[in-house]
């Protein structure tokens, strides 16, 4: 069985993968409180409905404190870190989906607002997995 634990954890996880990890839950959780306390605020400017806005942030919270309980442990799940790619990957695309889908109507500055957080997410998404080839 500890075989098999060596090849389901990194147990030299590059640094680079620690912090492409630490800056997504920083990030993340920044991003998912200032959509949670602004939505109110912005919600007009954006284009975006306020409701949208806050549980997008809510559900931000919770990853963030998962990718830096993730990044902080001895050896990292790469599995784990793994499903952190995916879901960056997810966000960015269900992201686009959401500006084609014509579900909301954002301003100029909502499209722009959503374009850059997704290329942001897809950013850590990539910086993620180049840790992960790096470590394996």
């Amino acid at each position: 069985m500890n075989s098999r634990i060596n090849l389901m954890d990194l147990s030299q996880p590059s640094s680079f993968l620690r912090l492409a990890l630490l800056a997504d839950a920083a990030v993340s959780g920044a991003t998912g409180l200032a959509m949670m306390l602004g939505a109110g605020v912005v919600d007009g400017l954006l284009g975006v409905p306020g409701v949208l806005l806050r549980y997008a942030g809510l559900s931000l919270l919770p990853f963030a404190a998962l990718v830096a309980f993730l990044a902080t442990r001895e050896n990292l799940s790469r599995p784990a870190a793994w499903a952190v790619v995916a879901y960056n990957a997810l966000w960015a695309v269900d992201s686009i989906v959401l500006m084609a889908s014509g579900w909301i109507a954002p301003t100029a500055l909502g499209y722009a607002f959503i374009a850059f957080q997704a290329l942001v997410v897809a950013i850590f998404a990539k910086l993620q997995y180049i840790g992960l080839r790096k470590a394996a």
